[in-house]
């Protein structure tokens, strides 16, 4: 097992800002095997670029006072990969030297931006399916496996009066996003009409209806999987 070399106390803290850079490429961001374990910081731990490779950077239990759970992507002699937050198709490793549990992760999205379409599956079954609102030209949803970070109160009315997940993902190019969404993260979440499903009017966000919003919100917790994918070879048929 390769040994875990000590992290300096002064390394950055992975927040809601932008992750650190060097962290490894997800080698499978259109897995569509969902993962069903999630990984909970119990104290700040240090993440690696690789198994017994170099420390860039910490976790914490919580970012903007949300509680985290993480994606467990892979296991390698002992070392646990998980999808890092604040960034799009990253891994980050975390030895096995305890400050952390598991968490059982029955969920998972899949957005498919082609039929505009997201499906909640729960222990393997679709469950249900909506038509979604996606990112527009120069501004696309991410492609890839990222994850339910948390959930937040929605700023303004345009968002149907229903809570938003903020997602582990950003946007690909931060600096085609309006001014006013400067360091936001790709977001699920409702608005004021449903008018648009179906169509690429978003700033990178996932759009649906309230209804499905609210379902989502009351069964999907933090660490849950989200997948997004152009189009899944066969589609999803719902219980």
């Amino acid at each position: 097992m390769p040994a875990a070399a000590p992290a300096p106390p002064g390394l950055p803290v992975i927040d809601y800002a932008a992750a650190p850079a060097g962290f490894p490429a997800d080698p499978h961001p259109g897995d569509t095997r969902p993962l069903t374990q999630g990984l909970a910081p119990t104290r700040k731990i240090p993440v690696y670029d690789a198994p017994g490779g170099r420390p860039l950077a910490f976790l914490a239990p919580t970012i903007s006072d949300v509680p985290l759970t993480v994606p467990i992507a892979q296991r390698r002699t002992g070392w646990t990969a998980v999808l890092l937050p604040s960034a799009n198709r990253r891994l980050a490793w975390v030895p096995p030297t305890g400050g952390w549990t598991t968490v059982a992760l029955p969920d998972q999205i899949v957005v498919e931006r082609r039929p505009h379409r997201l499906t909640w599956f729960h222990s393997g079954r679709a469950v249900r399916s909506w038509p979604v609102s996606l990112g527009m030209p120069g501004q696309e949803t991410p492609l890839g496996r990222t994850f339910v970070l948390g959930r937040t109160p929605p700023p303004e009315e345009v968002y149907g009066g229903v809570d938003i997940f903020a997602l582990g993902a950003v946007p690909d190019d931060p600096d085609a996003v309006p001014t006013g969404l400067k360091g936001a993260h790709i977001g699920l979440h409702s608005w004021h009409d449903d008018d648009t499903l179906g169509r690429n009017v978003t700033n990178g966000c996932i759009r649906l209806t309230r209804g499905a919003q609210r379902l989502l919100l009351d069964r999907v917790p933090p660490g849950t999987g989200l997948l997004v994918v152009d189009q899944l070879h066969t589609p999803p048929a719902t219980a």
